[in-house]
């Protein structure tokens, strides 16, 4: 599997998400710096989290404007694996390859901690590693993290089957106490219509080695590997 890692000022998961890669594929992915204009030929794009543009304006509305996003978007839109952790997430929203908006938390905090979350669905290219309902324990850190969406957008993201992850606790119950940032419906991670699109607030790749405490985001990576390879 070849893969590209995107990199703005600003970014800070960059490297984290280049070794979470190699770790799972056995091949360091290329990194891409936001000045580029095209992309090489890989089987997965990945748009790290930080802090792009130090989140000025909106959280991923200035890296959205990149010269690298009018490839990426190109790319993901001929059917390239695209992912989104973070600040990714925000960077894909803000360019229209994923619906949505993620707005300041709930409490007006940043929140930096694990979390639990419930795999909503287990047959997408980031997820066929995990058990359909299965509970994960990843970290999040964000300010911007409260994923919203109207309440059409909502239903078709329910009814198509495209909501990947969702906040929960340690048995698997969706609540609002479950919820650190307040997002709709406990949603933690949206696909696009092809799902070969995720955005996630969640950092797999910040607990996917034993050596960081615990290795519940290695199957998302390994998930990767065995779709696109």
């Amino acid at each position: 599997m070849k893969a590209a890692v995107i990199v703005f000022p600003g970014s800070n998961c960059d490297r984290d998400l280049m070794v979470a890669l190699e770790q799972s594929a056995g091949a360091a992915p290329t990194m891409v710096w936001h000045r580029e204009t095209t992309l090489p030929d890989v089987d997965l794009i990945a748009v790290p989290g930080g802090f792009s543009y130090g989140d000025y304006l909106r959280s991923g509305a200035m890296a959205a404007r990149s010269p690298i996003m009018k490839a990426v978007v190109e790319d993901a839109r001929r059917g390239v694996a695209v992912l989104g952790v973070c600040n990714g997430f925000q960077i894909l929203t803000e360019s229209g390859l994923l619906p949505g908006v993620l707005m300041r938390n709930r409490d007006l905090r940043y929140v930096c901690r694990d979390v639990f979350l419930r795999v909503e669905q287990n047959d997408t290219p980031f997820s066929n590693k995990y058990a359909q309902g299965q509970v994960v324990k990843i970290p999040i850190a964000h300010h911007d993290g409260n994923f919203f969406i109207d309440s059409d957008g909502h239903r078709q993201l329910e009814d198509e089957g495209r909501i990947a992850f969702r906040y929960c606790d340690s048995a698997g119950l969706v609540d609002n106490r479950s919820n650190p940032n307040g997002s709709l419906a406990n949603i933690a991670g949206v696909l696009d219509p092809s799902r070969r699109i995720l955005g996630m607030m969640p950092h797999p790749e910040r607990l996917s080695d034993p050596n960081l405490g615990g290795n519940d985001g290695r199957a998302l990576f390994d998930s990767i590997l065995n779709a696109l390879s």
